[in-house]
């Protein structure tokens, strides 16, 4: 046969599971079970989480396999050559075109093969394993005075194995180069077993794989003419690399084959020096083809970046974390974003007006290094997240994100594009590399409803892209998504020289198979059309944002994968248990995929599967998904959903009892005299503690909170005057705005009292007029927590009917517990959204650092807190709905230096309480609390608003923690 002959398998279909799925494990745990650790898996749950990637689609496997080392995964692809399964090695799993799906085996990489081997200043490269995360490999090279150059926006989760297979490039990329242009040398193994070093070709005799060079040089006319006309052209094979004149070069060559000519097992890579200095040039313009029109200009600067934003993605940023989250932007419809380097900042911000004086625009800023640049480059790295929304709310998908055109036709591309997008009824809001000509949109195409008009329009914008000279990706590869369209980008002859390449390397079309060459449908396998609206939730209402359609609710996920980001040693607050165990199952993405597959019905039957519960069962509610992730995926509340599905009317388990109505024991045990000092006294005794621990589902090792021997409610009482249940008549002369309303939270008036006499205290010496709630307000947090909903709403009715009255005679409402407060300003308007009152009750809730800053605005002096170290652990739920910007500003205005830790204490309330959970929610707390606590200086002040957080720092550190009301109150004269 010739090399452009199509290999004896091109008939069958390699894409599908193989027949005998249960001989596949077991010869898979065969050869895998070597070291005693089972690492093969084909339960319902791990399928699940492994039947789809960053893009449409959804394939499940016949198994997975988390390789240890090296050796699995050669193991795992002779496996896969005696048994003809398909093969498809994963990393992040980022990938936005379907590249990290197949039916067969899918071998994930990122877990345990993540280590930098070696950097080598002098020869300026890095030895790194297919699983090393990018972020730490600049964390790698930093100390050298070096990076990676290219910079994909997953970069804090994206692995080098994935961005070398499909040639990513970001931000950077203008500047530095793709990944192909810094690979040096990669160690392979093909589909026929063959192991070999990647790099320049030398003499042919050594070539490591024969016919790669005539192969190429049969066909020099073609690859000069076809391939590599402009930088980003990425979509099919990029075998202008072993064209004699670019040297040659298999490593680059291999770049960007997606995993269908080889895996990756290791590489050698190029760095480059920092840049010693940088300024970020904001240039504004009326719409953002006008905006790519000025890239040709700006290039001869030389900027290490030129990216595009659409004004409707600041907007989306603005909805979603407030007008705090953007900073000052010039005026505009669409910005490019320029950085400039400098040998100094001086030298950095003249670049950055030399280059603003070509932009053709003067709506101009320019940022320094700092807070302020930090946010505006965190808006274009979540970019693949917010875009996930259009302006109006409605869902976008991926599919044509990855388009590029030479720079000089962007401005032109982009008309079209608009205009394509309005002929078909579709929206997206652009953004991207614009100084490398590629463009990334997501559109609210009906996938769900009209799966159908996906082909025609794909088929058009390939066609448009095309026309402009450009190519279907820029930086993704083709994947699923966009290899059907490359016969709309390539002749036949170039399409038979990928079909031969990719033939000499898998002649039995076995690794990820359906990609690039012999593809599948553009429009087969898409996860969206499969998945069926789920029934209202029991009861008529429902936590959910999204209609109460926990189908549309999950499917926001569309697997960008930032729960997974592992953004610093510190830790972060998104996803806690996944960085406390690093396994799929415990991130955010995880959990999303299995609630996909149970409105599918087709692996995970009912919210009774045991997929359901093992993927839930870790999830700590901490809520920070609801604000980190950039897809707003809220797990806490899918969680409460699914666990009111299936428990509504039925036996719970015990710590929903337990623990689902801690605040019901509480007001019992504060009703009776004398009962809490008995059972503190009890409880103290080590063998009844565990027993009663152990019989209400917890955890032994865990103490139990000492009750308040006089509560709140009952000091409050005796210092001044009972709690009015209406709204006291204000004295005379007394303004509206001078009068709050504390209210006292089940666990600040059952556990921690001292807390609310502080905060009257510091409120009082603000000048406030201080009432207390009456009783009978609850949040029916651990009630939502547990999924009882039911009860959580009657609870919240009762709280609606003690607030109301405050609220509407004016008075704003002061929450201490941040978990409480988060409740009445996130859940409430949710549960009780028949209820007029529940919105206006969720704005007058405020935090008492949020009431002082008001204060402070008015001229009270806050008590001084010069040469008070603060260790600061701000709860999740805080984080998630209120944020701690409020309590930072206020504590470092008074004079304290403040340390804010960025992740969950690992208690979350009921989680790290219940049995099973506590080795992970230590884990958790040593991420930062912990290791924090160990490295504070002598007198330092955990200041921890929390309950929960204040309970682990005691049981586990032996530390006591403080209210923002403690700290302020005892500074007070």
């Amino acid at each position: 046969m010739t090399l452009l002959e199509p290999p004896a398998t091109a008939g069958r279909p390699r894409d599908d599971a193989p027949s005998d799925a249960p001989s596949l494990v077991a010869e898979l745990r065969r050869r895998l079970r070597t070291s005693g650790t089972d690492v093969v898996d084909d339960s319902v749950r791990v399928r699940a989480e492994y039947s789809t990637d960053a893009s449409n689609y959804r394939v499940v496997p016949t198994a997975v396999v988390v390789a240890r080392d090296v050796d699995d995964v050669l193991a795992v692809a002779e496996v896969s050559r005696q048994t003809g399964t398909p093969l498809t090695v994963r990393g992040g799993g980022t990938s936005v075109a379907g590249n990290a799906v197949g039916t067969g085996i899918v071998v994930d990489v990122s877990r345990h093969l993540t280590r930098v081997r070696s950097v080598d200043p002098e020869a300026r490269t890095a030895t790194v394993e297919p699983g090393v995360v990018l972020t730490a490999l600049q964390a790698a090279a930093r100390p050298h005075g070096m990076r990676f150059g290219p910079d994909p926006s997953t970069q804090a989760r994206c692995t080098l194995g994935g961005m070398i297979g499909n040639n990513a490039c970001g931000p950077h990329a203008v500047a530095y180069g793709r990944t192909a242009d810094n690979v040096v040398a990669l160690d392979m193994v093909d589909g026929t077993g063959r192991r070999f070093t990647a790099a320049r070709l030398g003499d042919p005799s050594t070539d490591p794989v024969p016919g790669v060079r005539q192969l190429v040089d049969s066909h020099l006319g073609l690859v000069r003419t076809e391939l590599g006309r402009f930088g980003r052209q990425v979509s099919g094979y990029s075998l202008e690399h072993l064209l004699p004149e670019r040297g040659r070069d298999l490593a680059k060559t291999l770049v960007g084959t997606e995993g269908t000519c080889g895996i990756v097992l290791g590489a050698t890579v190029r760095l480059v020096d920092l840049a010693p200095a940088t300024a970020l040039a904001v240039l504004g313009y009326p719409d953002m083809a006008t905006a790519a029109d000025a890239v040709p200009a700006l290039l001869p600067h030389g900027p290490l970046a030129v990216e595009g934003i659409d004004a409707r993605l600041v907007d989306v940023v603005r909805h979603h974390k407030g007008d705090a989250a953007v900073p000052a932007l010039p005026p505009g419809g669409g910005w490019l974003f320029c950085e400039v380097g400098g040998a100094d900042e001086a030298e950095a911000f003249a670049a950055a007006r030399r280059l603003a004086a070509d932009s053709g625009t003067t709506s101009v800023r320019v940022v320094p290094p700092g807070p302020d640049a930090t946010a505006l480059w965190r808006i274009r790295e979540d970019g693949a997240g917010l875009a996930g929304r259009t302006a109006t709310g409605a869902q976008a998908w991926p599919g044509w994100e990855d388009a590029a055109v030479p720079p000089e036709r962007l401005g032109s591309y982009l008309r079209g594009f608009e205009a394509l997008m309005k002929a078909h009824d579709v929206d997206g809001l652009a953004y991207g590399h614009f100084g490398d000509g590629c463009v990334h949109v997501r559109m609210d195409l009906p996938l769900a409803e009209a799966p159908h008009r996906l082909r025609p329009f794909l088929q058009e914008a390939a066609d448009l892209v095309v026309a402009h000279g450009g190519s279907l990706s820029g930086e993704h590869g083709d994947g699923r998504a966009r290899s059907e369209l490359l016969q709309r980008m390539y002749g036949p002859d170039a399409l038979a020289l990928f079909g031969g390449f990719k033939h000499l390397f898998d002649p039995e079309d076995l690794l990820n198979p359906g990609v690039v060459v012999r593809p599948r449908p553009l429009d087969a396998d898409l996860r969206r059309p499969t998945a069926r609206p789920t029934p209202p939730s029991p009861g008529g209402f429902s936590l959910l944002h999204d209609s109460g359609d926990l189908t549309r609710a999950v499917h926001r996920c569309v697997g960008v994968g930032k729960c997974r980001a592992d953004t610093s040693a510190a830790g972060g607050f998104m996803c806690p248990s996944y960085l406390a165990t690093h396994q799929e199952k415990d991130s955010t993405r995880g959990r999303a995929r299995v609630l996909q597959e149970l409105t599918t019905g087709t692996l995970v039957g009912g919210v009774d599967h045991p997929a359901v519960h093992e993927s839930l069962d870790l999830c700590l509610s901490c809520k920070a998904c609801a604000s980190d992730c950039p897809a707003g995926v809220d797990m806490a509340t899918y969680k409460s959903e699914v666990l009111h599905r299936r428990f509504r009317g039925r036996l719970r388990p015990v710590t929903h009892y337990s623990l689902g109505w801690l605040p019901r024991w509480s007001a019992l045990v504060g009703a009776v005299p004398g009962l809490a000092a008995v059972l503190n006294v009890v409880l103290a005794v080590g063998p009844l503690r565990r027993l009663v621990l152990r019989l209400g589902g917890m955890d032994a090792r865990r103490s139990v909170p000492r009750f308040a021997t006089t509560t709140l409610r009952q000091r409050w009482a005796a210092g001044r005057s009972a709690a009015d249940p209406a709204p006291p008549a204000a004295a005379p002369g007394t303004p509206v705005r001078d009068r709050v309303v504390l209210w006292a939270d089940s666990f600040t008036d059952g556990f921690s009292p001292t807390v609310g006499t502080a905060a009257r205290r510091v409120l009082e010496d603000a000048g406030y007029d201080v009432v207390l709630a009456g009783p009978g307000a609850c949040c029916g947090l651990t009630w939502i927590s547990t999924g009882q909903l039911d009860a959580a709403r009657d609870r919240l009715r009762g709280t609606l009917d003690v607030l109301s009255p405050y609220v509407d005679a004016g008075l704003q409402v002061v929450g201490l517990e941040p978990s409480c407060t988060a409740a009445l300003r996130g859940d409430l308007p949710e549960l009780l959204a028949d209820d007029e009152r529940a919105a206006r009750v969720s704005v007058a809730v405020r935090t008492l650092a949020e009431v002082l800053t008001e204060r402070r605005a008015d001229g009270w002096r806050v008590p001084d807190l010069t040469g008070v170290d603060v260790l600061a652990q701000p709860h999740c739920h805080q984080h998630a709905e209120m944020g701690f910007r409020a309590d930072l500003d206020l504590l470092t205005g008074a004079g304290a230096t403040v340390r804010a830790l960025a992740g969950c204490c690992g208690l979350a309330g009921n989680f790290g309480m219940e049995a099973g959970h506590y080795e992970v929610s230590v884990a958790v707390a040593e991420r930062a609390l912990l290791p924090a606590l160990r490295e504070a200086r002598p007198g330092t002040v955990l200041l921890a608003d929390g309950f929960s957080c204040r309970t682990q720092a005691d049981d586990l550190a032996g530390v006591q923690g403080q209210h923002l009301a403690e700290l302020l109150a005892s500074r007070l004269a």
